[in-house]
């Protein structure tokens, strides 16, 4: 019988920004990027790229919801979601939910393993920020962990998020059964 994976400890930062980014980055040489708005994103497709970029980072949370939660989720009016392409094959998304015309969450942000290293990922966290602030929110809040890439606070940070509380949490990684259900569901 597989055993399940130990939980884990996590210290959570929630952070909040209030004015648009100053910051500007050209668009990465030598590298054809494309990002599309997706609505009514399938699920299997939302759960590759949720598992591919979030796998190493312990995202579990979406992979557990019933087909009927994660549509709800997914396809609800204030969630956005957007695909990055690079080089032709998705290379990360960003997705956002319009908590009120006053609040917007960045609620996931990240970059599969093919496209980390190749100098895009501040480029497409400001994308994704411009995006954002062309809503016109009073603030924008998002959440990382220390299970996140190791430099997600200093980068979201650098464009102008401020820490407003911390905390702990336990995160329980997918255990083999569960990785057997999400491959069967595609």
């Amino acid at each position: 019988m597989a055993k399940s994976p130990s939980s884990l400890s996590a210290h959570i930062t929630r952070l909040e920004m209030t004015s648009p980014p100053k910051a500007s980055l050209p668009m990465p040489v030598n590298i054809q990027t494309a990002i599309m708005r997706t609505t009514e994103i399938p699920l299997p497709f939302y759960r590759h790229l949720y598992r591919q970029v979030g796998a190493r980072w312990q995202w579990v949370d979406r992979l557990r919801l019933s087909d009927e939660q994660l549509t709800a989720t997914l396809h609800d009016k204030r969630n956005n979601i957007s695909v990055l392409y690079v080089n032709g094959a998705p290379g990360g998304f960003y997705e956002y939910f319009c908590q009120d015309e006053d609040t917007i969450e960045l609620s996931h942000f990240g970059l599969i393993e093919h496209a980390l290293g190749l100098g895009i990922g501040k480029w497409f966290l400001l994308q994704a920020l411009y995006a954002i602030w062309t809503l016109n929110p009073k603030r924008v809040l998002t959440t990382t962990n220390n299970l996140d890439h190791p430099r997600a606070l200093q980068l979201y940070q650098m464009f102008g998020f401020s820490p407003v509380s911390t905390g702990t949490g336990i995160v329980r990684p997918l255990s083999d059964k569960e990785l057997l259900e999400l491959a069967k569901r595609g």
